[in-house]
């Protein structure tokens, strides 16, 4: 199966659908975010779902455990495929995510946003590269007990390193001849791959292409 995700960041869901429709054949899976679920909410996860692709459901929970928890549990009966956290949350936290997630389901911590850098680091006050953050945040997910993380593509190939049998997903990634946008910390889908990533996640390169089909067709043929 492709190791691509497209990210469908849109309160559309006729649009929503429309590019999942149009890309399935050449998609591993497809990545729901905040926007989407504030807008449609469980009711619209599952009508994705019935497309027939894995759903990653991006939320980024972050909040006191037992909150954290009792979110995840009431997420549990739509089975995400993949669940996202913050490590930054804490080891508590973590572990108790964990535990109340369905078995299907991937729970996997967000190290550092791919639109932060080493000045946005410096000014929340956390020391050190972005480089030494992810690792850090890495260890943290490993020892919690959880299933993976997302980091960007530059430091995927460490955190892998440290964490052989870690899930690893890198978001961020732009074709060689694509715009960044607001991302900072860019790959191209290949060098994510070669480097470690479990799974790719795409958004912008293909949701906002002429024809999406055609262009995670031709991302495809990269990997």
């Amino acid at each position: 199966m492709s190791p691509i995700y497209v990210a469908i960041d849109t309160p559309d869901i006729a649009r929503a659908k429309a590019i999942a429709a149009r890309t399935r054949a050449h998609i591993g899976g497809l990545k729901l975010g905040l926007e989407f679920f504030c807008a449609h909410g469980q009711h619209g996860v599952r009508e994705m779902a019935e497309l027939g692709l894995p759903i990653f459901l991006d939320l980024k929970l972050h909040d006191i455990p037992n909150t954290v928890a009792k979110a995840v549990q009431a997420l549990s009966p739509i089975e995400p495929a993949i669940l996202t956290v913050h490590a930054s949350g804490g080891r508590a936290m973590l572990e108790d995510a964990k535990a109340a997630a369905s078995p299907h389901t991937k729970v996997i911590a967000v190290t550092m946003l791919t639109s932060l850098d080493h000045a946005d680091l410096t000014a929340t006050g956390v020391t050190g590269t972005a480089h030494d953050q992810v690792l850090r945040l890495t260890e943290l997910a490993r020892e919690a007990g959880i299933d993976g993380i997302v980091c960007s593509g530059a430091e995927v190939a460490a955190a892998r390193a440290a964490w052989p049998k870690g899930f690893f997903v890198v978001p961020g990634v732009r074709p060689a001849d694509g715009p960044v946008g607001d991302q900072k910390r860019v790959v191209t889908p290949r060098a994510a791959l070669d480097a470690g990533a479990s799974i790719l996640v795409i958004g912008r390169p293909i949701t906002q292409a002429d024809d999406p089909d055609a262009a995670a067709r031709a991302i495809g043929a990269t990997l």
